[in-house]
């Protein structure tokens, strides 16, 4: 029981903490870590590709959230990635 709630206040306290990925992402090595030439694709089918290359496809990653969206989203879908908020926080666009 200890390690849920753990798990839980961790969770609950993930968006008061929460930094922009774009900033943590661009801190590593700049926009180009994300962005083909720093600029963003009217697509966003490159920026896609880059979270792939480094954190796996949904279907990879652990967590039955990712693996429920294999093949419906993609990880911007969700994540937005220069918004100062949580994935979750973009659930209500989606699932009423």
């Amino acid at each position: 029981m200890k390690p849920r709630l753990v798990l839980l206040a961790a969770c609950l306290a993930w968006p008061l903490a929460a930094q922009p990925l774009a900033d943590m992402h661009s801190d590593m090595s700049g926009c180009e870590s994300c962005h083909a030439d720093g600029v963003p694709s009217s697509d966003l089918a490159h920026e896609n590709e880059a979270c792939t290359q480094c954190h796996g496809t949904l279907e990879e990653l652990e967590g039955e959230t990712h693996q429920a969206h294999q093949g419906n989203l993609e990880c911007a879908d969700c994540h937005q990635v220069h918004e100062d908020t949580a994935a979750s926080a973009s659930c209500d666009n989606c699932h009423q």
